[in-house]
């Protein structure tokens, strides 16, 4: 937030902003585990339907759950989630977004209104209640009125396409879900409202990087979490079951390494360094969606590895399999290009290998499909931090 002026009144709930870096409070990380939930939830729905429509809902709705954990993420930057009425309604959002998550699997059958209504109230409750919370003369309470006025619009397509039939609600979703991903581009502008500036948007960057990189590991501990279910779940440990286990397991750690073992400190001191963090935190949520997107379809994938490691591959589990190291490619050579302002050969280079796998997949069985996407996953995490090794250490890092 901005300085304090003399005379200004407290307002307690905001985070004391006094140069240090803030820390992520206990209500934030329990409030996380509901999300462990909802992208099980969203990798097995993805599972279940893979079909062009299946996976057009399953964006549709990881969409909706990013967006809710991620206003969310900002809220608690700028506020202290240990203060007694944030923490309250941090745990009414927690419940919301747990039966939101619930209602995943059928959400676009007989509980669309379920997850429709509980989404709006997350997202429109979370912003009225900072709206009364703060004083109606600063710049931040501005924007969350522009933002509720932009939640409130969306808001009534969400509702509306939970009450009509399918074909229309995938459409009338879908222009909820830009609306809400455009809103920050134009700096929620509204009639009569104005429009806010990133600058405006004094978030404390080492906080936004962190709680970002939390979810990544909340997303790959899911991944390793159903690789250990599905373990378990066999009667028999066959040898191409381990092999497949091993495969799951080294590409998730690749995953875990292209993030964390190549960027994320250079990340942390990019936006802690940055002139405008508001800029550069609405960057790092954009490029996230895609970056934990493609780790859900990579657990697809190791899914689909480990329960038929034998069968023979599918049009649509070849597809599957490779997008998901294409859409984590695609989203970590975003990320670098927003942290050192280049995207990377390897990361071009192992995109057209993924596309190259497709044709190959073909006439595999989802075992060797599996160990060539780790493969894959591995030789582009090796090169890169090479890569990383070999450069300079970005400003301020």
């Amino acid at each position: 937030m901005t300085a304090k002026h003399p005379g200004a009144p407290r307002r307690p709930m905001l985070r004391d902003r006094d140069g240090h870096h803030a820390r992520v409070t206990f209500e934030e990380l329990f409030f996380d585990l509901v999300y462990v939930f909802a992208v099980t939830q969203l990798s097995h729905t993805l599972l279940h339907h893979l079909s062009l429509v299946g996976a057009l809902e399953t964006l549709i709705l990881w969409f909706a759950v990013w967006l809710g954990w991620q206003y969310t993420c900002w809220v608690t930057n700028w506020f202290d989630p240990e203060n007694p009425r944030l923490r309250s309604f941090l745990f009414v959002l927690m419940l919301l977004a747990l039966v939101m998550s619930a209602a995943i699997p059928d959400a676009f059958g007989n509980k669309a209104l379920v997850f429709a209504g509980c989404y709006v109230a997350i997202q429109l409750g979370r912003t009225l209640f900072v709206i009364l919370a703060l004083d109606r003369s600063t710049a931040l309470a501005a924007n969350y009125r522009r933002m509720a006025a932009w939640f409130t619009m969306s808001g009534c397509f969400w509702i509306a396409g939970a009450l009509v039939g399918h074909e229309l609600r995938l459409l009338l979703w879908a222009i909820a879900v830009f609306l809400e991903y455009v809103a920050p581009m134009t700096g929620f502008a509204f009639p009569g409202l104005g429009r806010s500036h990133t600058s405006e948007w004094t978030i404390e960057g080492g906080h936004l990087a962190e709680r970002c990189q939390l979810f990544v590991i909340v997303a790959l501990g899911e991944t390793l979490l159903a690789t250990g279910a599905t373990l378990a779940r066999g009667e028999a440990w066959s040898g191409s079951l381990l092999s497949a286990l091993g495969a799951t397991f080294l590409g998730t750690l690749a995953l875990w390494w292209l993030y964390f073992g190549t960027s994320s400190k250079d990340a942390t001191a990019k936006i802690t360094t940055s002139d405008d963090p508001g800029r550069i935190g609405a960057w790092f949520n954009y490029v996230h969606a895609i970056l934990v997107g493609g780790i859900i379809v990579c657990a697809v994938g190791n899914d689909l590895a480990m329960a038929h490691p034998d069968g023979h591959a599918t049009l649509p589990q070849v597809l599957v399999i490779a997008a998901g190291p294409i859409l984590y490619f695609a989203g970590s050579a975003i990320y670098r290009r927003v942290v050192y302002g280049r995207i990377p050969v390897s990361h071009l280079v192992g995109i057209v290998a993924a596309l190259a796998l497709a044709p190959v997949g073909l006439n595999a069985d989802l075992l060797t499909m599996g160990w060539l996407t780790t493969l894959l996953l591995t030789a582009v995490a090796i090169w890169e931090s090479r890569t990383r090794r070999a450069a300079p250490p970005i400003e301020g890092h």
